[in-house]
């Protein structure tokens, strides 16, 4: 009867897993429906609220960029053209740099995604009903892998189970079926959760989500600067158009030597 031990430890794993992921809806159905009611989202609130502090500094990096304020090499150097940061963010990113005026852009990104700017932008937004809290941040997506791991756990022991010689029930039930329940369970929260609250967002809450979907379609409309970063906020750096820039967002942040430094030089300046 030693399968009893893994069944037991199958519905632990189901029950734990499919417990948190019912909480972590939960928290994040919790927020004010009504809170998108009257907010016009900034290009630095949809960055945050798509992709979160990294996606507010490449925003940030993009928008002085096109300005010519900052000079993006495609081999990952940023070169400080215009050291006047125009609002908290753009402050940032040019701290960030330091004061020699240029800096490999993967410190940069991380630098400015960590900056006080950013942490207030949040608070804003959690404060305003559109962004999950801090605390409920592992929420849904980060459940919703858990539930997956379990149905894989669910599986694995109701293989090691069914190998196990001499198995008998003592009612005649096959084993398959007192393994089939917990994996039952586990791919009905999966479906349930795949429904009701996917996508999975990390950053946005109900209402943020809304007005997200609001400005995407809105971005789609025309062709001006602000159109550009708006879908450069909304979907990232697959969204940029110039590929010098897109590229330099992409590098590979490595040891580039003395011959890499001299060529970020050249181009950025």
């Amino acid at each position: 009867m030693f399968w009893v031990l893994l069944l037991l430890l199958a519905w632990a794993a189901a029950g734990i897993s499919c417990t948190r992921l019912c909480l972590a809806a939960v928290r994040a159905a919790s927020v004010d429906a009504d809170a998108a009611r009257g907010h016009d989202l900034t290009l630095y609130e949809a960055a945050f609220l798509s992709g979160g502090p990294a996606r507010v500094a490449d925003l940030t990096l993009v928008s002085m960029a096109r300005q010519r304020r900052l000079l993006l090499a495609h081999t990952g150097w940023a070169t400080v053209v215009d050291p006047r940061g125009r609002d908290d963010m753009e402050r940032s990113v040019i701290g960030a740099i330091g004061p020699e005026g240029q800096s490999r852009i993967a410190p940069v990104r991380a630098t400015a995604a960590d900056a006080d700017s950013v942490r207030r932008l949040a608070d804003r937004l959690v404060a305003a009903g559109l962004a999950v809290p801090d605390g409920a941040r592992t929420t849904v997506a980060e459940a919703v892998r858990q539930v997956r791991a379990a149905a894989a756990a669910v599986l694995a022991l109701a293989v090691a189970a069914l190998l196990l010689p001499a198995q008998s029930t003592g009612n005649e039930v096959p084993v398959a079926v007192w393994f089939a329940l917990p994996l039952l369970l586990t791919v009905s929260c999966l479906a349930i959760a795949r429904i009701e609250v996917h996508p999975y967002t990390r950053w946005a809450s109900p209402a943020g989500q809304r007005l997200l979907g609001t400005l995407a379609r809105h971005s789609d409309a025309s062709g001006d600067d602000r159109t550009y970063l708006t879908s450069v906020a909304v979907r990232g750096v697959r969204a940029i158009g110039e590929p010098g820039v897109r590229a330099a967002l992409t590098h590979r942040d490595r040891d580039a030597g003395l011959g890499g430094w001299l060529q970020g030089a050249r181009e950025g300046g």
